[in-house]
């Protein structure tokens, strides 16, 4: 059988091509005294990291990351099925190979038919790319599965949800599911940091529902609404209690540009913080 490898689609736009630059910008947004903490979920922007490093590294740095991840992405290529996984093969970014985890990828796409077995929506997709790099050096070795949603329909959003927590409840390791999302899109900075707030508190309260509902009724342009959507009812199974606002930055904190922004938001789910 034909090895299957994604290869970098975004390496030396999004972020550095050169595995010493990389390496050096995500040490720079990771502060290394942060007490790590382990989490069951979280939400993570997916810009150049120049605009969303920072937001990025305020969350990888304070994760416990486990041996092994979901991770959600929008699909912002519209290639590819409404609902597509890679469950076989491997990612490849600057900093070597990351290894799809096959059993669980085939564990949930057979308690999820309407998930299809694809490579076309990831293969130019960044929203999912940009996640590596940070997990392979905050977890060397790491196995993950990636998929991309491009369904706006709650109730396949909350299904998928539903599935995953199902699955990952009863596995014996745990797994931090990731919702790849950046927030409001190229509206004032004012208008943004309303509309993505709104956005912000629904998932503070861990409803998915109401982030769906906001979301739809405010017009904010989450672009990974729908992988929130589904890590929020995920979560639900794995005894999530506490959930934190990280960080929240805008592209004008750093273009200096306030008319036309786009949000950032870094927040983690856990099942209760250590005493």
């Amino acid at each position: 059988m034909t090895a299957i490898i994604r290869h970098p689609a975004v390496a030396g736009r999004f972020y550095p091509g050169d595995p010493r630059d990389l390496r050096a910008a995500i040490d720079s947004y990771c502060p290394a005294d942060k007490p790590l903490l382990p989490a069951i979920g979280c939400v993570v922007p997916h810009a150049g990291y120049i605009y969303s490093g920072q937001v990025a590294g305020a969350v990888y740095s304070g994760l416990e990351v486990p041996p092994r991840c979901i991770v959600l992405g929008p699909n912002h290529t519209g290639k590819g099925p409404p609902l597509s996984i890679m469950s076989r093969g491997t990612w490849e970014t600057p900093l070597g190979a990351a290894s799809i985890d096959q059993g669980l990828g085939d564990a949930l796409r057979d308690k999820f038919p309407l998930l299809m077995e694809d490579t076309e929506a990831h293969r130019n997709e960044h929203a999912i790319e940009v996640q590596m790099p940070f997990l392979q050096i905050r977890r060397p070795n790491f196995t993950f599965v990636p998929l991309v949603l491009g369904t706006g329909n709650f109730e396949v959003l909350e299904g998928l949800g539903n599935a995953i927590g199902e699955l990952l409840a009863a596995q014996p390791e745990p797994v931090l599911i990731i919702a790849s999302s950046d927030m409001n899109h190229y509206e004032n900075d004012s208008i943004t940091r309303v509309k993505d707030h709104k956005a912000i508190d629904k998932i503070l309260a861990l409803d998915a529902q109401g982030l769906f509902d906001v979301v739809m009724r405010e017009k904010i342009s989450m672009c990974g609404f729908g992988p929130t959507v589904t890590m929020l009812t995920a979560v639900q199974h794995l005894g999530a209690r506490e959930v934190e606002l990280v960080r929240y930055a805008t592209s004008g904190d750093v273009s200096g540009d306030r008319e036309m922004v786009v949000g950032y938001a870094g927040i983690v789910v856990r099942r209760a913080r250590p005493r």
